[in-house]
């Protein structure tokens, strides 16, 4: 059984609680965000339906309330891109100025990709995080923002775009293909979670 959510947990929240209804035997589902699933978790642990939380983690009270989780270390992602700066850029003077694009705000996707990033860069001057825009995880908003700062803008202020999924960057491809601007040389790209599209740009 399958229930798409649209994004929205209040959505997610009544598929558990018509899963339940329906005796199933697991329910997994990935949190859009960290908060408010603890009385539905509940109901589902009364109920003997485990839990599996899958991509994303979640702020609960008691951690008995869901089975599993099943997803990435995403400090350790942000960590990571951060990381490959430090190598790409290792014998080069600053400043290099970064456009970030974020996830959905409130998921633990984000909260991991931002802090990770942070930690590592917070030492090394060079490193300016000009501008953090929240892109939903989706290509759409990768486009619109590309469109503010590409198209809008007479120069573009970035040696550097982190974008926290794949989805975002290829609808910020989409609109740089418009410009001059040459990824990879113009401008670094650090993209995460290896979406085949991604692989091939």
């Amino acid at each position: 059984k399958f229930s798409d959510a649209q994004q929205k947990p209040e959505n997610q929240i009544k598929a558990i609680r018509s899963f339940i209804a329906q005796k199933v035997d697991v329910i997994g589902f990935t949190p859009v965000v960290e908060t408010g699933y603890e009385p539905v978790l509940r109901e589902a642990k009364r109920a003997k339906i485990p839990v599996i939380i899958i991509d994303r983690k979640m702020r609960v009270s008691d951690e008995s309330l869901y089975t599993a989780y099943i997803g990435a270390d995403h400090i350790e992602e942000g960590r990571k891109a951060a990381r490959f700066l430090l190598k790409k850029f290792k014998d080069q003077r600053g400043p290099f100025r970064i456009l970030e694009i974020r996830g959905t705000d409130g998921s633990s996707v984000v909260d991991g990709r931002y802090a990770g990033f942070r930690e590592i860069l917070a030492d090394d001057e060079r490193f300016v995080i000009t501008a953090s825009e929240s892109g939903d995880f989706l290509r759409s908003r990768g486009k619109e923002i590309a469109e503010e700062y590409l198209l809008e803008n007479n120069s573009f202020p970035f040696e550097i775009l982190y974008s926290h999924n794949d989805g975002m960057t290829l609808g910020f491809l989409d609109v740089l293909e418009q410009t001059k601007i040459k990824p990879g040389k113009d401008l670094v790209i650090i993209s995460i979670d290896a979406e085949q599209g991604a692989i091939d740009a």
